[in-house]
């Protein structure tokens, strides 16, 4: 019988069937990450969102079989320890493909069409005392004729790019930033920055890919730019966004992620209060209908591995 254990139940809303085979189920609704490897003493089957499975943590788990993160992106688990074990590991795929997709446009037509701005003016009587019908305070742009460069091309990359050719724009798809070759149907990186007019991270956070826009890259993007990031926090020097955001070195930015979460001991960008960044709290993937989805998904993926056709393999047992 297996023993499963949910480290972070409250991390996921969405009502959860139960897997059909003979089970054991415990969930915490958080485990601090001190705690993690004493939850997983007696598991063989791990289910975590964010909670870290770390080298340590697994020491202490010698029934573990299988970590499946109730996720796509797996860097909180040491995939290195997980494969010394023999530990297979397991993702969410798919279940965001329409949800992040519309929260980057959200972002995205909050900043282009000023809505924080007017909202301010509205709420402070522009609009009562103003001569004429409507009011001119703030500039407005149009998405449509405009390149969006979208670095990362998986199912969110590509609802991204469909939604954007629905709003008729261009879209640009970056090849990876050190690539010796491009890829057919993909730009080189470095022209992605210097012809998008708006730039859209989805790609997962890496050893390559942390840190991918910086100073430099900043400085590639063209003065009227927009950045949106809703994939990992890690992908972008925070500090670098904050010079150029002051600098006017681009237009404007919106991110969900940020590089430490929650931000408990404070982040640069949350002590500004500037006009042209958005940041909401991780939330792009988080519709009630998006949640319910992965939870579903992640229940075949348990049923799937304990019947000996694991699917979703980030890595497999050896």
């Amino acid at each position: 019988m297996h023993h499963i254990v949910f480290l972070d139940r409250s991390t996921l809303i969405a009502d959860l069937p139960r897997p059909a085979f003979p089970h054991t189920w415990v969930e915490h609704p958080l485990t601090p990450p001190e705690a993690v490897g004493a939850a997983l003493a007696h598991a063989t089957i791990a289910i975590a969102n964010k909670s870290p499975i770390t080298a340590q943590a697994l020491a202490q788990a010698p029934h573990l079989q299988l970590v499946a993160v109730a996720a796509t992106g797996v860097n909180n688990v040491d995939l290195a320890a997980c494969r010394a074990r023999g530990v297979t590991v397991t993702n969410i795929r798919g279940y965001a493909e329409h949800t992040v997709p519309e929260h980057v446009f959200m972002l995205l037509l909050a900043l282009r069409r000023n809505l924080i701005a007017w909202r301010q003016s509205l709420r402070a009587g522009a609009w009562q005392r103003a001569q004429t019908f409507c009011l001119f305070e703030h500039a407005i742009h149009d998405l449509h004729g405009t390149t969006l460069g979208i670095v990362g091309h998986g199912s969110i990359g590509r609802g991204v790019a469909r939604l954007a050719q629905a709003f008729g724009m261009r879209v640009l798809l970056a090849e990876h930033k050190d690539a010796s070759r491009c890829r057919p149907g993909y730009t080189p990186f470095d022209q992605v920055l210097a012809r998008a007019d708006h730039l859209s991270l989805h790609c997962p956070l890496t050893d390559e890919t942390r840190g991918l826009i910086g100073a430099r890259e900043f400085d590639l993007m063209q003065p009227h730019a927009v950045l949106i990031n809703c994939a990992r926090g890690g992908l972008v020097d925070e500090a670098a966004l904050l010079d150029a955001l002051t600098r006017g070195r681009i237009a404007g930015a919106a991110v969900d992620v940020l590089s430490t979460e929650p931000p408990a001991q404070g982040n640069p960008l949350l002590e500004q209060d500037l006009p042209n960044l958005l940041i909401t709290p991780h939330v792009a993937w988080a519709s009630r209908e998006a949640m319910q989805t992965l939870g579903e998904q992640l229940i075949r993926v348990l049923e799937a591995f304990v019947a000996g056709r694991p699917i979703n393999l980030v890595e497999p047992a050896r």
